[in-house]
């Protein structure tokens, strides 16, 4: 009987999620950069440009670009933003934790300072092998082009 208790308020609580995050989208700008436009945000939130093709493959792999992609996992996680990060390990929903010590919701706008920051720390902590998706899609493979893309870093 526990056990059921369990599953029933797992269900609840990803239900609850579920539609919160539904709603999310409308309350936030949306935006889907470009490659260019992301290389830029990451020289200026510190990134060398030795390292930006794996950030903007990574992104591109990951979510389309897209600052609002918030995609469900079975485990009753969820990744969040441009990044996909994930609420188990390094963000909480509805309020500051994890180890990136931030909100999920606050990786999903189309200002992505917080989406590198945090981002930064899982690449420092775990390399660019947390994304599993960075892995089939980047690791040893050709990385975007972003010669002509000005951000200079």
């Amino acid at each position: 009987m526990a056990a059921k208790r369990v599953s029933v308020r797992q269900t609840l609580s990803w239900a609850i999620v579920s539609l919160c995050l539904l709603g999310l989208p409308s309350l936030i700008d949306a935006k889907i950069y470009t490659k260019c436009e992301l290389a830029k945000q990451l020289t200026a939130n510190g990134i060398s440009r030795t390292y930006q093709g794996h950030w903007v493959c990574l992104a591109i792999a990951v979510s389309g670009l897209d600052t609002t992609k918030t995609t469900m996992l079975p485990n009753l996680t969820a990744n969040y933003g441009i990044f996909q990060i994930n609420s188990k390990e390094w963000c909480r929903v509805g309020y500051k934790g994890g180890k990136c010590n931030m909100k999920c919701e606050d990786l999903v706008t189309d200002d992505i300072t917080n989406a590198i920051k945090c981002s930064k720390i899982i690449q420092q902590q775990n390399g660019f092998n947390e994304w599993v998706m960075w892995q089939k899609k980047c690791k040893g493979k050709e990385l975007p082009d972003i010669a002509n893309c000005a951000a200079i870093g």
